[in-house]
């Protein structure tokens, strides 16, 4: 009988406890939900605002900047939240910062690339919808992310640069600049005429409205070659009107030596045969 007095007793007093706890903590609990829950949605409506506002103004910020604030936010709201359950909130920065300096340890290669973010950001080698050359690629950069850079290629694929490639290695801005040079090299046959073929590259030139009177063109004897004279022929257009210039150019020329008895020339070999007797 003193046995089952002490059984319920016991129990009793594990069920007073055990709501003396609920009482003490459920609203802590219920009140950090809420908190979170909050919290998090509030985060999401500023870094929306944010997105928005400054993508307007300047694309290339815009995508790394929400994504770095947005977590930092979150890291902050976290905290709070441990703080107000009863977490004792020196502790767990403490444990954040072990295991930040761990993590960090372990993703050298993303903190180089967070680092190679920033570089770009203050630098600016270039900006969202720039065209960029760079780690064998060709395209047009698309989002400049936390760790990585997204460039569109022309045959449309979707490449994945990390930053901190870019930032320590060598990159072309094919676009920075509003016209650009177009070289070209035409070869014509050591009997023709070379002031008739610099004549009809002029006159080519001059009718095409793509082309840029300042600078003036270039058009020289650029080498002698095995089978030809070179004739050189550099210029100026708008960058966005660079290769389809050079291939129209290309197709314009050949048509215009056909025309004018311009012989372009081909790599040949004569051979003589002997009979021997």
């Amino acid at each position: 009988m003193e046995d089952l007095l002490g059984t319920d007793i016991n129990a009793s007093e594990l069920w007073d406890q055990a709501l003396s706890l609920i009482m003490t903590y459920a609203p802590k609990v219920v009140l950090a939900i809420i908190t979170l829950v909050l919290g998090l949605w509030l985060i999401n409506r500023c870094i929306g605002v944010l997105d928005k506002k400054l993508g307007a103004k300047d694309p290339t910020l815009n995508k790394f900047l929400c994504g770095l604030i947005s977590a930092i936010l979150k890291v902050m709201l976290l905290i709070s939240v441990a703080s107000m359950i009863g977490i004792a909130t020196t502790s767990f920065i403490a444990v954040i910062g072990a295991a930040g300096l761990a993590i960090g340890l372990a993703l050298q290669g993303s903190l180089a690339n967070f680092a190679g973010g920033v570089l770009i950001l203050i630098f600016k080698p270039f900006k969202v919808g720039d065209t960029i050359e760079a780690q064998g690629y060709l395209g047009a950069v698309a989002e400049i992310q936390i760790l990585y850079t997204v460039v569109n290629t022309f045959d449309n694929r979707r490449i994945v640069i990390p930053n901190g490639s870019l930032s320590n290695a060598t990159l072309v801005n094919v676009s920075i600049y509003d016209k650009r040079r177009c070289d070209m090299t035409f070869g014509i046959h050591y009997d023709d005429d070379i002031d008739k073929a610099k004549a009809i590259l002029k006159r080519l030139f001059d009718e095409d409205e793509r082309s840029l009177k300042d600078p003036e063109p270039r058009i020289c004897v650029g080498s002698l070659g095995d089978n030809s004279v070179n004739l050189m022929f550099r210029a100026w257009v708008a960058t966005d009107d660079l290769w389809p210039y050079y291939w129209d150019m290309h197709e314009k020329v050949k048509k215009a030596f056909d025309a004018e008895g311009i012989t372009i020339p081909f790599p040949q070999r004569d051979v003589h045969v002997y009979k021997s007797e």
